[in-house]
């Protein structure tokens, strides 16, 4: 049986303390790649940054979905290791859970938001 995998996209709030807030997630089955976020966290930023960084952070975010530019574990490795002091992807880890549609929710709402 196949695991999940997955990847938490973070948007860092103060770099200089390392907050920060999980706005995605890459969910990994095999070679299959999907790419979730939260609409609701990315407007929340507003309140927490200046413009053009949510901005950018909402731009980088919502391509990596819809330019599908995550294709590949080798491409969420990369991001793992270099990303810049806006945001962040975590190293990949592994959920032994069946890679069902309800267990790709679940892992949506408890890491990222509950929508």
């Amino acid at each position: 049986m196949e695991n999940l995998r997955y990847s938490i996209i973070y948007a860092v709030i103060r770099p200089e303390i390392s907050e920060q807030i999980s706005v995605g997630i890459i969910i990994i089955v095999g070679e299959e790649i999907d790419v979730r976020y939260s609409s609701d966290k990315l407007k929340a930023l507003k309140g927490l940054l200046p413009d053009k960084k949510c901005m950018f952070i909402t731009q980088v975010v919502s391509s990596l979905k819809a330019n599908k530019a995550v294709n590949s574990v080798e491409a969420v490795n990369y991001l793992s290791r270099y990303s810049n002091n806006l945001i962040t992807v975590s190293p990949i880890q592994a959920v032994d859970v069946a890679p069902t549609e309800e267990n790709k929710q679940w892992l949506y709402s408890n890491y990222v938001c509950d929508e």
